[in-house]
């Protein structure tokens, strides 16, 4: 069942509608999977460019059943970029715009997550709770599971923008407990816009994306936890391709 509802996040000031799966079959209580640009996730009419991940359908298909709450992004100029922006940045495509990812963050944890435990048949548990996105929603979702670690266990960093803020970012790893359970994904695609892999069968040091995904996952690993990086063959920066990485991120997140 797919309900959509709008909720008011104090935090940001603003109601942000949510899409949120519950599971037609299995045994409650489940656990939850937060997503960031929710309206791409189920259906393609809400989708963005059309095209949505087909996760309704992939979850409908797979023995291990969930909530799913994605959260929409706002969509005036610069807005998306500044509600999944942790940091100020001084350079590059990026510069000027107002940093809101933390408050983006403190309204998922102490308001949504609280209401949809409260609820929905949840449990609300860090280790029964992920967290995923793409691009700027894959920079954010690396950011909360470092920032919010007693919360959430599981990331999805799906081709994530951490180019930009990854000094910022990686600082921020060193000096922050990670419990050894945490799970994250990093991923890219060879055709992807910014830094394309020359050759998928060696490690591309000089592709950026490679670097920040590669970085991220090495500070996982030294902390204890798992890192999985995959390198898609042919991918591009949309949620046709995205949508490819399902079969790959999910069962490994959730340990099948």
């Amino acid at each position: 069942m797919l309900i959509k509802q709008d909720f008011y996040f104090n935090s940001l000031g603003a109601d942000r509608p949510l899409h949120i799966r519950i599971p037609d079959h299995g045994e409650p209580p489940f656990p939850v999977f937060y997503f960031f640009d929710g309206h791409n996730l189920f259906r393609d009419e809400d989708a963005t460019f059309g095209k949505s991940w087909g996760l309704d359908e992939y979850c409908s298909k797979w023995d291990k059943q969930m909530i799913i709450v994605g959260v929409e992004c706002a969509h005036g100029h610069n807005e998306r970029m500044s509600e999944y922006l942790p940091y100020g940045v001084n350079y590059g495509w990026l510069k000027g715009i107002e940093p809101l990812g933390e408050a983006t963050m403190q309204g998922i944890i102490y308001e949504l997550k609280p209401y949809i435990d409260a609820t929905f048949p949840t449990i609300p548990f860090r280790e029964c709770t992920a967290i995923g996105g793409s691009s700027m929603g894959g920079l954010m979702s690396a950011y909360a599971v470092v920032r919010y670690n007693n919360y959430i266990s599981k990331a999805a960093c799906v081709s994530p923008s951490i180019g930009s803020v990854s000094g910022k970012f990686w600082h921020d790893m060193n000096n922050t407990y990670m419990s050894p359970d945490t799970r994250v994904y990093l991923s890219w695609g060879t055709q992807e816009g910014y830094g394309k892999i020359k050759d998928p069968d060696v490690e591309d040091t000089s592709s950026w994306i490679y670097k920040t995904c590669r970085g991220t996952a090495n500070k996982v690993i030294a902390a204890g936890g798992a890192a999985k990086l995959y390198c898609q063959i042919g991918g591009r920066h949309c949620e046709a391709d995205w949508e490819k990485q399902l079969g790959i991120f999910m069962p490994f997140l959730w340990q099948e």
